[in-house]
């Protein structure tokens, strides 16, 4: 395992080798931390064999070039956040600081980052593989409502002119698209792999069960009606034990978006976090200015993923799904652990959690053999009956962390669903988390509690 993956040729030339598997282009800093998606993606490729350089906010062609072409592709995100989202409020005003690159600067990555990156490495290297995933390409991976230019756009993978979209948490996916490349396939056979996106002109190669979504030109023509009922089948249709394959047709063109990835077991999560990450920025980015992102998570720790809140602001149903994945006690103290060794720790974890920080456990047993209710929330206003509240799994980690030599504070700075905590008939964690877990602001989600709020 390499300390840092190589982001110059020198290095990839100091770690023997002469040409890379793949070579990952992100709009961030490189910054080798799990709560970092390309971190995560090339560490996973790493641990499975493949050799992965990084080429991080490039601004000419001869930065796409660094490395030449890679022997089995090219892998593009705009990086750990939508580039749109990092660059403008929702008052359409640009924002002045960056906080994914050196010294906080903008202007370090394009507007609409997937597809200018994809767009000039298909210029470069016409024939090259190119693979885009993210948070950026997930959530454009079909037909889309894009609010700053007021409409809806198209798949990004027929605007990016990449191969392939690998959308949502793509641990298994990446590996199962690399060891397609490795065995010799073409990336335009490579159409069978869940949480994908692929394109064909073909109708005999559509999947029989597949769910025809409205067209581009009925979703884009002003009809808001066809625009809800197809995001209602992509919504149905997030659940990897009941999700069918979508189909979404551009003239002659079909983009289809095979069925979700399976959650990660318990087993699986742990792994992917146990990775020998270094938990810091690349040397040579860091010399160039402190990178802001760095300082809020470098000591925190992702306990779980995924969120059936079902609060209506937000897109994480999308990317990670509604079904729970978390941790084991012994992987989260195990961090933790490592945390402590950091010379510049000073004693505080600074969160425990994830999109939603109480939620350790899926919403219900059933949820993990026949997957999520497609008709109903799990939680709100009316809660379902099946749901199962218990704090207790998720209490007994801040304990232990807590417990640690060398830990003075563990806060919990993920948002936190209250109504779920006032659900709970045993006060203990609400208790403990007011004494020991609060770092001066709790953070909540604020969905389904007045609609005096809501309606605004």
């Amino acid at each position: 395992m390499m300390p840092f993956l190589p982001l110059t040729l020198e290095e990839m030339k100091e770690y023997g080798w002469e040409q890379p598997d793949f070579v990952y282009i992100t709009g961030d800093a490189y910054i080798d931390h799990p709560s970092f998606g390309p971190a995560i993606i090339t560490r996973v490729l790493e641990n499975f064999g493949y050799k992965c350089c990084i080429v991080s906010q490039p601004q000419c062609d001869e930065d796409y070039q660094r490395f030449g072409q890679p022997r089995l592709g090219f892998l593009v995100s705009s990086g750990n956040i939508d580039s749109m989202v990092n660059h403008y409020a929702v008052s359409k005003k640009r924002r002045k600081k960056d906080f994914y690159t050196p010294n906080g600067t903008m202007g370090k990555r394009p507007d609409r980052a997937v597809i200018v990156y994809c767009r000039t490495l298909r210029k470069l290297y016409p024939t090259a593989t190119i693979i885009t995933g993210g948070i950026e390409a997930s959530l454009r991976r079909l037909s889309h409502y894009d609010y700053w230019d007021d409409c809806v756009k198209k798949s990004i993978l027929l605007d990016s002119k990449a191969d392939l979209v690998l959308y949502g948490m793509g641990e298994k996916t990446i590996v199962q698209v690399a060891d397609a490349l490795e065995s010799g396939m073409d990336v335009k056979d490579i159409i069978y792999i869940r949480n994908s996106v692929w394109k064909t002109k073909k109708k005999e190669l559509l999947p029989s069960n597949a769910v025809f979504l409205p067209s581009f030109d009925e979703v884009s023509s002003n009809n808001k009606s066809k625009y809800v009922e197809s995001f209602k089948m992509q919504y149905k249709n997030c659940d990897a034990f009941q999700g069918k394959p979508l189909i979404e047709q551009y003239g002659d063109i079909f983009v289809v978006q095979n069925e979700p990835e399976w959650p990660l077991s318990q087993e699986e999560m742990d792994a992917v976090y146990a990775l020998p990450y270094m938990r810091a920025v690349h040397p040579i980015l860091e010399a160039q200015g402190h990178v802001p992102a760095i300082d809020e998570v470098k000591f925190s720790i992702i306990s779980n993923r995924g969120c059936f809140g079902g609060c209506h602001f937000c897109a994480l149903t999308f990317h990670q799904g509604r079904i729970i994945q978390s941790r084991s006690k012994e992987s989260i103290v195990n961090e933790a652990t490592t945390i402590t060794q950091a010379a510049d720790f000073k004693g505080y974890i600074h969160d425990i959690g994830g999109p939603t920080a109480n939620f350790y456990h899926p919403a219900c047993s059933k949820q993990l053999k026949s997957g999520v209710c497609t008709h109903k929330e799990c939680i709100g206003y009316d809660p379902c009956k099946n749901l199962e509240v218990d704090h207790t799994d998720y209490l007994d980690i801040l304990r232990e962390v807590r417990k640690l030599p060398g830990i003075k504070k563990v806060f919990v700075r993920s948002g936190l669903r209250y109504d779920y905590i006032m659900y709970d008939k045993n006060k203990e964690f609400f208790n403990e988390l007011v004494q020991f877990h609060i770092s001066g602001q709790l953070k909540v989600a604020p969905e389904h509690i007045d609609d005096r709020v809501l309606s605004k």
